[in-house]
Order: structure tokens, then sequence, then C-alpha cells
């Protein structure tokens, strides 16, 4: 009887073990990565392995359980702000795909265009180091203000030079930007969720990031899994045709696909 019992913990082991290895979580952020997720499922599906995409709104838990190991992987975020966060948590996150480019925007819906903004506008940016430095480098790229020599993607208010309409640019939370839009004249808004409030970014948006743009979001692990098979075949499949297809038929220009 200890024999069988030791044979069957051993096949319970072994069949759990196999059903772990066919599996993988991902953490993102609803739109537009957790659709692009949600397209490739099937095709990875063939392969014998099982997505589960766990939804976030905001931009530090999902770095955080992956670090923790309570997920697989994520995708929502730039190489920048990895970056920043792996500098500021001390946590070893790497890239294993670069995927699309989310164009950041200008939105308002108080005005029709930047030239309307009155003197003392009130301006609302991320608050997280990369992106807040971006919303900066877009309003600078607009003449709405000038940064000092040398402010690069990591830019504060601080870093202001010159303002020459006064505007007052306050930082909040990235998630909470599109709700805060009808109080404030300018919002700068990450795309994805501009999309998720249904705002058009090449429709909607004042000012836009060129095709040119450096943030690619990418999917994203902990160094001691960027091999796991799993998640190359992952990584694989959202470098492919159909994916590259249904970003440009689906988002219309509002996402473009970075390969």
């Amino acid at each position: 009887m200890k024999n069988l019992l030791t044979a069957l913990a051993a096949s319970l082991a072994l069949t759990t073990t196999a059903a772990q290895a066919g599996e993988i979580s991902v953490a993102a952020t609803a739109v537009p990565h957790a659709e692009i997720l949600e397209f490739v499922k099937p095709a990875l599906a063939k392969q014998g392995v099982e997505l589960k995409i766990k939804v976030f709104t905001d931009y530090v838990q999902p770095n955080v359980q992956v670090a923790e190991g309570r997920l697989d992987a994520n995708f929502f975020q730039h190489q920048p702000y990895l970056d920043e966060f792996n500098a500021s948590r001390g946590t070893a996150l790497v890239s294993i795909a670069g995927v699309h480019v989310e164009p950041f925007g200008a939105y308002s819906s108080k005005v029709k265009s930047l030239d309307e903004l009155s003197e003392g506008a009130q301006v609302v940016i991320p608050n997280d180091a990369t992106n807040g430095g971006r919303a900066l480098l877009l309003l600078q790229s607009t003449g709405l203000i000038k940064l000092k020599e040398g402010a690069g993607i990591t830019a504060t208010v601080r870093d202001i030079a010159e303002n020459p309409k006064n505007i007052k640019v306050r930082e909040l939370e990235a998630a909470t930007l599109p709700r805060v839009l009808p109080q404030v004249d300018l919002a700068l808004i990450n795309t994805n969720y501009a999309l998720e409030a249904g705002l058009n970014p090449t429709q909607d948006a004042l000012a836009i990031e060129g095709s040119d743009s450096p943030y690619v979001n990418i999917l994203v692990t902990a160094s001691e899994k960027k091999d796991d098979a799993d998640l190359q075949k992952l990584a694989q499949a959202l470098h492919g045709a159909e994916v590259k297809q249904f970003i440009v038929d689906k988002y219309q220009g509002a996402v473009v696909p970075a390969f």
C-alpha cells in the first residue's frame, strides 16, 4: 500500500508539473495589450500553451507580481519605464519581445487646438518618471514649454525653463487622466488609457508623437525566465504576421506594429 501511494503521489506530481509547463500567466492593461493577447491565445493553445491573461489598471502591480513570481510575464510598458522601475525597485525584469508603439497624445474637451489654450491653462501629465518626461517632451515639441538643456525622458516639471503661457502642470496617476479630462484644459494621456476611455488618438489628440517614437511596448518577464520555452512561444506569436495585421486593422494608426 505504501508503495502504491508513493507511486500515485509521483504520478500526480508529474501531471501537475506538465500542466504548469503548458500554462503561462500574463498581466496586461485592458486596451490594447489584453486584446492583442486574446488574439494570440488560440494560436498558443494549438501549440499546447494555455495563456491566462490578468487585466490590471495600474503600472506598478504588473511588475511587482512578475518580480515576485506570482505571474510569469507582463505586457503593458515600454523600455524606459522598465529601466526606471528596475532602478528604483531593485528588480531584474527583462524584455523578451518588442510588439507595438502607442503614440502618446494631448487631449482636451475644452479647446479645439493648442493655440486656444488660455494664460494659466490647467494641464495634467502622468506622475511616473518616464511617462511624465515623455509628456513634457511632447509639450515642448508643440512650443508650449521649453525644457532645460539636457532634460530628457526623465524630465520633471522642475525642468521647465520657459513657459510663455504660464500653463499650470500637475502630475497625476496615469490611469486617472481620462477621468479628469473634463475638469482640466489639457491632459497628456497614454494611448492604452485613451482607448479605454473611448478616445481616438488619431482623431481626438491635439498633439501626438510621430511614428519614430522610441517607446515600444514590450513583453517582460523575470531575468531567470527569459528563455522559458512557453514564453518564447508567446514572444514568437506576438511577432506573427497575423498579429501585425490585427493591430493595423483594429487600431487604425492609434497603435503601430514595431516589428
